[in-house]
């Protein structure tokens, strides 16, 4: 009997030590002293650890509230970090009825000021790539298992081809050599998806760079060299969705910590029928829960003055993709998680700016709290949301302090879609009086007075998700020179899509990846090197050392980065433009047809007169301005 009693109290000892609650994970890692905002929230992880009640007893450091939430497995301390509190190692201690324990914390001092950091602006050129497909420097990693199935594959267009962080940074003389300031990198955070997730845009882990691309301490060492060699680095990331993979959705903290919910059963069934499909497996018979909402992509919802609740809750609170659940920033806790994470990488990594995917998808109330407590703590920085809108009123709503937002929506930068959008004809069409060609260059930035700021537009003529500019390798390059030339010397700040100095062409017809193919060279066994001179064809070395040339000269000239621009309507044929500050300027003059064009130029006497002369920037060639010109077809000319 005394055994059977002595068995019975040990396994139930047993039990309760089991179940005792632990700390698993904290979330940020880590913090600084000093920061303009005096609130840390930590999200802490661990087994039954929502009930226990937290203490800290650091100078300088207390607690606010404690949130508990629907799941037992997390906790969400808020904590007040006054000016005099110092760097050090805090312990936070946890009891739960007659348990204890202790976590400790590390509060790190600032190594600069946050009006130090500074942002991109419209004196630099953004080099977009894809980290997996521009150059693998470290083949060891490429089929690391984070926990789901992944393997590299270059056969395949939508599986990791290798590409990392030590392939690019290899390769930053040749972006130098090429003049670019800055690089903007889609996602790097870890995407532990099947099948690996290549484009990142399936972020299952806010604070971890995926491991096949490298390390945390390796992606701040790889921005240090960028910096280095004078270029920036803007970090991508999404806040509408997560990786359907992520640890919250098979343990949500909250029940509103997505929209659109799926009960758990029909999370995991979802989960395993997109790993069947992802690897392959999959029979095609999967069914997608009722509760599974998707968006409507239709994003003039969000300004529309007649729209329904149905219509807009539809474009905001829908899944991007199955494999993309639907976060809610209205839940107020997530979104402070979401805008540490920023804070974290900024001071941490020392990045230069944040490219935010699929802006006008996530709750816009709650993203502009994210873009100001952002810019409060870096007032120099920069962000530039990513609002796939189609005319430039519905692009305006989306930049702060809009004429036509009553809310706003403090975000700096918005990507100009409607030049995207208009970009291949309006340099392969025949220009016409009325219409056509450049004129759609003219209308468009005819529309500039409806942003509050259009030096802060990303202006770009493709990019990972569009067919790219050339559709095909052209016969000849006036009109590429032509759009690279807009690009360059119009307002805004330029995005050059990588592989654009080589000529890359193609359409997404089919699959995204036709249009985000390795860069020749930067793969072991790779037969043709494009990194260098003697890898490439004539006409891709004349493309490069014309790019080059442009970008470099673009470096030193306050006129095209930051001064006034003033154009004429190519109601002849010619477009001519202007940009101007204090004694510097440049005069851009581009005939827009594939003929012969002989103009009167009195039209232009406020900015240039007969017997003017000028360097022309492209050939280095003197010009003498005449009553009357003649330009060649497709003729190009950067005048200073």
């Amino acid at each position: 009997m005394k055994n059977s009693l002595l068995l019975s109290a040990l396994l139930v000892g047993a039990t309760a030590f089991a179940s005792a609650p632990k700390v698993d994970n904290v979330e940020p890692p880590m913090w600084w002293t000093g920061m303009q905002s005096h609130q840390l929230q930590l999200m802490v992880e661990g087994d039954g650890i929502r009930d226990a009640v937290p203490s800290i007893d650091y100078a300088g450091v207390e607690i606010d509230s404690v949130a508990r939430l629907d799941s037992p497995n997390y906790q969400f301390i808020y904590f007040t970090i006054s000016e005099n509190a110092r760097p050090g190692e805090m312990t936070i201690k946890f009891k739960q009825g007659k348990k204890e324990f202790a976590q400790p914390y590390t509060l790190l001092a600032r190594d600069k000021k946050g009006e130090d950091y500074g942002g991109f602006d419209s004196s630099d050129v953004l080099y977009l790539l894809m980290p997996d497909r521009f150059s693998d420097g470290d083949p060891s990693n490429n089929n690391l298992i984070i926990t789901q199935e992944s393997k590299c594959d270059r056969s395949k267009h939508g599986a990791r081809h290798g590409g990392d962080l030590k392939g690019i940074q290899n390769h930053l003389d040749y972006l130098n050599d090429l003049g670019v300031t800055a690089v903007w990198l889609t996602p790097v955070l870890e995407n532990d998806m099947p099948g690996g997730s290549y484009h990142g845009y399936n972020t299952t882990n806010y604070y971890r760079v995926d491991p096949r691309y490298g390390t945390n301490e390796e992606y701040r060492s790889f921005i240090a060299e960028c910096h280095n060699k004078g270029i920036k680095v803007v970090m991508d990331m999404i806040f509408n969705h997560c990786g359907l993979f992520h640890r919250w959705m098979t343990d949500l903290p909250s029940k509103d910590w997505i929209n659109s919910p799926l009960t758990p059963e029909d999370m995991a069934a979802l989960q395993e029928a997109m790993a069947d499909e992802e690897l392959g497996k999959g029979k095609g018979d999967f069914k997608m829960p009722k509760e599974y909402v998707a968006t409507n992509f239709r994003l003039n919802t969000n300004h529309d003055p007649y729209v329904s609740d149905y219509d807009l809750n539809n474009t905001v609170n829908g899944w991007f993709v199955p494999s993309m659940p639907d976060l809610n920033q209205r839940n107020v806790h997530l979104m402070t998680y979401l805008i540490q994470s920023s804070i974290w990488w900024v001071e941490y990594a020392k990045i230069d700016g944040i490219r935010m995917d699929t802006y006008p998808y996530a709750d816009l109330g709650a993203m502009a709290s994210w873009n100001k407590a952002v810019m409060n703590e870096y007032p120099n920085f920069n962000i530039v949301g990513e609002s796939w809108l189609e005319n430039e009123g519905s692009v305006a709503f989306m930049q702060r302090l809009s004429k036509v937002n009553p809310l706003n929506t403090e975000l700096k930068s918005v990507m100009d879609f409607p030049f995207l959008i208009m970009s291949r004809a309006a340099f392969s069409e025949q220009t016409k009086p009325w219409g056509d060609g450049m004129n759609r260059l003219y209308n468009h930035l005819a529309l500039d007075n409806l942003y509050p700021d259009p030096s802060n537009l990303l202006i770009f003529l493709d990019n990972h998700d569009s067919d790219r500019f050339l559709l095909s390798e052209p016969d000849n390059l006036d009109q590429w020179k032509q759009a690279i030339t807009f690009l360059l010397t119009s307002r805004g700040i330029p995005q050059i899509y990588y592989g654009t100095e080589l000529l890359m062409n193609g359409t997404k017809e089919g699959s995204d990846g036709k249009v985000r193919l390795d860069m020749p060279g930067g793969f072991p066994g790779d037969e043709h090197n494009l990194f260098v001179g003697e890898g490439r064809s004539p006409k891709q070395n004349e493309a490069f050392r014309f790019l080059s040339n442009l970008l470099k000269w673009r470096k030193n000239n306050v006129a095209v980065t930051k001064g006034e621009m003033k154009h004429f309507m190519p109601s002849n044929l010619l477009y001519v433009y202007e940009r101007k500050m204090g004694d510097s300027r440049c005069i851009v003059l581009m005939n827009g047809t594939d003929e012969p064009l002989n103009v009167d130029m009195s039209r232009y006497e406020e900015i240039m007169q007969d017997g003017d002369e000028f360097i022309d920037v492209l050939t280095n060639k003197p010009v003498k301005i005449h009553k009357n010109m003649t330009f060649a077809p497709r003729a190009t000319l950067v005048l200073e």
